[in-house]
């Protein structure tokens, strides 16, 4: 498996609209995109800073797995997503080194990017995502 960069950085908010109005007017930053995965049940909002990005993730619904952690966690780091050539093939390697997946496959995600989530009980506490350009 390789490692090309962190893809982005994924933090958990209650309410997309004021988290965005906070990395645009505090911190500088500019939201180039806003998007609703329906399957995932989430909202999330994209910030570029250098070669990482940033996904804000505000749940659409209480029983998604964002909703799930806001309410045990609350707000904040969500996951640490990473560039792979193939997430089916690192998800297949990591799991044949013992680790825990959450997706077995690949599906799709934000940004039509092919990804795949591994057990934090394996990594760490972190969930981590695998992301690839189809």
């Amino acid at each position: 498996m390789q490692i090309t960069h962190i893809e982005h950085i994924g933090i958990a908010v209650k309410n997309l609209e004021e988290s965005v109005k906070y990395y645009e007017k505090i911190l500088g930053l500019k939201c180039y995109a806003i998007e609703e995965i329906k399957d995932q049940k989430v909202k999330t909002a994209f910030f570029q800073v250098g070669e990482t990005k940033i996904e804000l993730l505000e749940a659409s619904s209480s029983d998604s797995p964002v909703g799930k952690f806001i309410d045990k966690k609350g707000e904040g780091l969500h996951h640490i997503a990473f560039s792979v050539p193939d997430v089916n093939s690192s998800l297949k390697e990591v799991e044949e080194k013992g680790i825990r997946l959450v997706d077995k496959v690949s599906r799709k995600g934000a940004e039509s990017l092919d990804i795949g989530f591994l057990h934090p009980k394996f990594t760490g506490g972190v969930l981590t995502e695998f992301c690839s350009k189809n």
